[in-house]
């Protein structure tokens, strides 16, 4: 996710994503709206009497509306953080930590597979926000009476980060408690078919929280939309890792003897009727057995077709070319298409000589094949996943 960086702890940077900037000032005038009924709540919790005359005076609840938001999103950061401290004892990377409108997500290099390290690091998140609230509450318990402004503010976060831990060991993966599932069920099978279990749960509870939501309270249909997509999309990530364990660059690629190449002294007219001949979109572009850029269907179409005759590749390709090695994984390959927004790559060998492409053609082609094959009888993975806070 996207954001921009505004500090880091603990060598993770921290980033704020546009969202955030927009649910932080709305969460401000929720309080500051309803800070009368929220008095009346934190009272009900705590058996205490705080005045709401003093929390109501002029400007004050705008300042409180913000101090909360705020303090909230602070018990969010310090979540992340729990989860990553605890990967990180593991031996995980963290790429950063961004706070966005459905809260906190800490972005992991790579998620774990052992079930004993996902429950561990799952379940830290929880621990550290009921930690962040009983601190609140020791804070306002110990304030004097006659700071009901600032007791507001921390009975307030009390009982937020509270709900928080709670809300978040629902069995809605990819949430904590989802997560806490997966790694339970991958106790006795494998990671794919843990995290197809705990998708489809957390698929479920995404339904029944946008029902909820549609009679309640509308972030609970947002939050429910989140969740059904995340779980889909880490169950066919999942799906395709399991598939393609194993599976080299250099099983699926098109190798050089077959694989179509132009020149940067091609004409994009001339291109373009290759492209349309031969069915390609992209192509690397070789002088003299070496690689110097690839050329894709949107560069030659940009230029205007009375010109196109005049325009060589070489004008239009880009020359700063992503490739892969053909002993690297072919799941590497998906993730960098992925990462870079690519659609091919071409594939190199040590010396950094092209001994093919692979394209997501080629990828998916050959994961159809694999779940072909294990839907038949043999023993292939067959599942799909996502990852969520």
């Amino acid at each position: 996710m996207r954001g921009i960086r505004v500090g880091s702890a603990f060598g993770i940077p921290i980033k704020l994503n546009w969202s955030f900037l927009l649910i932080l000032p709305l969460f401000a005038v929720f309080i500051a709206i309803d800070i009368d009924q929220l008095v009346l709540v934190i009272n009900q919790v705590f058996g205490t009497s705080l005045s709401e005359s003093a929390v109501t005076d002029g400007s004050l609840p705008w300042i409180l509306g913000f101090a909360s938001a705020t303090g909230l999103f602070v018990g969010v950061l310090l979540h992340e953080f729990g989860h990553s401290l605890v990967a990180m004892r593991y031996g995980y990377a963290i790429d950063s930590i961004t706070l966005w409108l459905l809260g906190g997500m800490a972005s992991f290099a790579e998620f774990p597979e052992d079930w004993r390290h996902e429950f561990w690091i799952s379940i830290a998140g929880p621990v550290v926000s009921v930690l962040v609230g009983m601190g609140s509450y020791a804070a306002f318990v110990l304030l004097p009476a006659s700071a009901t402004p600032l007791r507001f503010v921390f009975g307030y976060l009390t009982i937020l980060n509270v709900v928080l831990a709670v809300f978040n060991l629902l069995p809605a993966f990819p949430m904590d408690g989802g997560r806490i599932l997966r790694a339970l069920l991958a106790r006795s099978r494998s990671h794919a078919q843990a995290t197809q279990l705990a998708a489809e749960v957390g698929k479920l509870f995404a339904f029944l929280m946008g029902i909820f939501g549609l009679f309640f309270n509308w972030f609970l249909i947002l939050l429910a939309f989140f969740i059904y997509i995340a779980a889909s999309s880490e169950a066919q990530q999942t799906t395709l890792k399991a598939s393609f364990e194993g599976v080299r660059v250099g099983d699926v690629m098109t190798s050089r003897g077959n694989l179509q190449t132009v020149t940067s002294d091609t004409s994009v007219a001339d291109l373009l009727d290759r492209m349309m001949r031969e069915r390609h979109v992209g192509y690397p572009v070789v002088d003299d057995g070496n690689l110097v850029g690839m050329v894709t269907l949107d560069d030659a179409s940009d230029i205007d077709p009375v010109e196109r005759d005049a325009y060589r590749v070489e004008d239009v390709m880009t020359t700063t070319v992503e490739t892969i090695l053909a002993d690297a994984e072919a799941m590497t390959a998906f993730q960098q298409m992925q990462q870079t927004g690519i659609g091919r790559l071409p594939v190199v060998d040590e010396a950094g000589d092209v001994v093919g492409l692979v394209s997501r053609t080629d990828l998916m082609r050959a994961f159809n094949i694999m779940q072909a094959r294990g839907t038949a009888g043999t023993e292939t993975a067959s599942m799909t996943d996502p990852w969520g806070r």
